[in-house]
């Protein structure tokens, strides 16, 4: 069975276990109402991925440190050789 990238909520209802296998292969369903979205079918390693990138944007050290990269301002070097 293919499963589409929108369903409503009867459709959704109907075929559960073929829009968990697709979001598990890295598919988003989105579930609708009315035509409407109010959900998403994502799998547990994507929802997982957009977390931890969600936390790494809300850390100020951390974008910091990934814009001083970027700008070509960061040293890489041995980690013995960083001060206690």
């Amino acid at each position: 069975m293919s499963v589409k990238s929108t369903v409503s909520i009867s459709e959704g209802q109907d075929s559960f276990p073929a829009l968990v296998k697709a979001a598990e292969k890295g598919g988003v369903v989105t579930v609708t109402r009315h035509d409407e979205p109010v959900a998403c079918v994502i799998g547990h390693d994507r929802m997982s991925a957009i977390a931890e990138t969600l936390e790494i944007l809300g850390n100020a050290v951390a974008m910091k440190a990934i814009t001083e990269h970027r700008a070509g301002r960061t040293k890489f070097g041995q980690l013995d050789d960083i001060p206690e």
